[in-house]
């Protein structure tokens, strides 16, 4: 099981693929892999950016 982090408070690595969610009144839902730059979190390939703010993260499992 993830040791998930709040994003508020603890803020997740630069340029490193985490497991990310969003976990609020309406449940869990978004987790995948994705890679944090500035304030944009983009698909760990950097092919697009999500069109979310994830609110909790991870180390993903495969460890990059």
């Amino acid at each position: 099981m993830a040791d998930w982090q709040p994003i508020k408070l603890s803020e997740a690595p630069e340029n490193v693929t985490v497991l990310t969610k969003i976990d609020d009144a309406d449940g869990a839902r978004n987790i995948q892999e994705l890679r944090r730059q500035g304030s944009l979190w983009w698909y760990p390939d950097m092919s697009m950016y999500v069109y979310y703010r994830p609110t909790h993260w991870a180390q993903a499992p495969s460890g990059e």
